[in-house]
């Protein structure tokens, strides 16, 4: 029976050397019945998106050229590894994925959220493809799962929500099927349609997420998210000196952190987790001895409050007022959110007043677009792009790693609720 589901994100497989610490972790604990959940490596997503954005928008050339820089960065890392002596078919699978996602790119009369989830969804195949054959080639035994077979959704392109019946019948049948000392890899992020004809992704940085999936549905014991900190930290270290871990919270607050931005977890990965109450670590990849952090459902009132400081950047700010002056009441208050629900905005802030709504979204030119056309009937619409969302959880005066970051910067929203403080800021 699968116990321990480990999901390695991008930085824990961005080159060579990191695929051989994640060899060494997994080799140390492959008697322990575990599964691995792996994102695309490094800022491969990134890639993709800037190739798929090229073939739309541009010349061939230039979305092979992005295509091109994806090849050589896998390549790069398949070379340090196998060095000339990679397995032939395995070199042909690689090539095959490479030409399948050529073809892909080429769809440029798709609507857009469809072909995303068709093209960039290829990281994750070529990611897993590639460190499967190097625990296999390190002689620690390794299945390859096509997740689009274990985790079947809505038609829901870009932010797709599983469909639990159908999904948990699927994953379920790997208890059954497992073979002690055999490791099982899949891909975080991706998913399929329910009739299996299309492919989709979870929201972006989703894997977390797809590792919860998998922990619901096997009853394992815990989900360890493997990380380039310490890990849960009160704040990012590459932002804020002066960082501390937070050695335990709660599920609740852990939604909440992850709702607010902090990007050490997927927004959605504690739900299915409580649900069954599983564990979730958060460890260090680099400092596997370091002790983990833990969340889970035991309250702990000895805890200290630690401030939790949180920023998101690439924010649009949007204000809405109705053309007509009528007050911001329920039915204007329908209309809008129901165009972002349409469009799959999501609101990190809200505010209103009696003439006015405004929130920020994580930009998308697409969605914006989408939004003001959607609107510009009944309502006026202005927006600020480049922004910051900039939130403090457990806000505590007495702190000043806050002041310091507002410092000389223009804050353009404000909120505060009894233990959160908001800021909308330009950059």
């Amino acid at each position: 029976m699968i116990k321990k589901i480990y999901k390695f994100g991008g930085a824990s497989v961005k080159d060579a050397d990191a695929v051989r610490n994640l060899k060494n972790i997994v080799a140390q604990h492959k008697d322990e019945d575990i599964f691995l959940v792996v994102s695309a490596m490094g800022k491969t997503t990134n890639m993709l998106e800037k190739a798929l954005k090229d073939f739309r928008e541009h010349d061939g050339q230039l979305g092979m050229e992005a295509l091109h820089d994806v090849i050589a960065y896998h390549d790069g890392i398949i070379q340090g590894l196998f060095g000339k002596g990679a397995n032939p078919e395995f070199e042909e699978s690689i090539a095959n994925l490479f030409i399948e996602l050529w073809e892909k790119l080429q769809r440029a009369d798709q609507p857009y959220d469809y072909q995303y989830d068709q093209t960039v969804s290829y990281g994750e195949l070529i990611s897993t493809t590639i460190i499967q054959e190097y625990l296999n080639h390190c002689e620690v035994p390794c299945r390859w799962l096509d997740a689009r077979k274990y985790v079947l959704t809505d038609e829901r392109f870009r932010s797709a929500s599983p469909d639990w019946d159908e999904t948990r019948l699927r994953i379920s049948k790997l208890n059954d099927e497992h073979i002690h000392g055999i490791v099982c890899i899949t891909q975080g992020f991706i998913g399929s349609t329910v009739d299996g004809k299309h492919t989709v992704t979870l929201g972006r940085e989703g894997s977390d997420y797809t590792a919860a999936i998998f922990a619901n549905c096997l009853d394992a014991e815990e989900v360890t998210i493997w990380k380039d900190v310490d890990g849960l930290l009160n704040a990012d270290p590459k932002r804020f000196d002066e960082t501390v871990q937070l050695p335990h919270i709660t599920y609740s607050e852990a939604i909440e952190l992850a709702f607010y931005g902090a990007s050490i977890i997927h927004p959605k990965t504690v739900k299915p987790l409580q649900n069954k109450n599983i564990t979730l670590k958060v460890q260090s990849f680099l400092h596997p001895d370091h002790a983990p952090s833990v969340i889970d459902g035991k309250a702990d009132r000895n805890i200290e409050r630690t401030p939790s400081y949180i920023v998101k950047d690439n924010q649009t700010l949007v204000s809405i007022s109705p053309r007509d002056y009528s007050f911001m009441n329920e039915h204007n208050l329908r209309l809008i959110f129901g165009a972002c629900d349409e469009l799959n905005i999501h609101a990190n802030v809200i505010q209103t007043s009696a003439l006015m709504l405004s929130f920020c979204f994580d930009h998308d030119d697409l969605r914006l677009k989408g939004l003001i056309a959607a609107l510009k009937e009944s309502f006026q619409v202005k927006y600020n792009k480049g922004l910051t969302l900039f939130t403090i959880r457990h806000y505590d005066y007495s702190y000043t790693m806050g002041d310091e970051f507002l410092k000389g910067k223009k804050i353009l929203l404000k909120q505060s609720s009894r233990s959160t403080l908001q800021f909308v800021i330009e950059s």
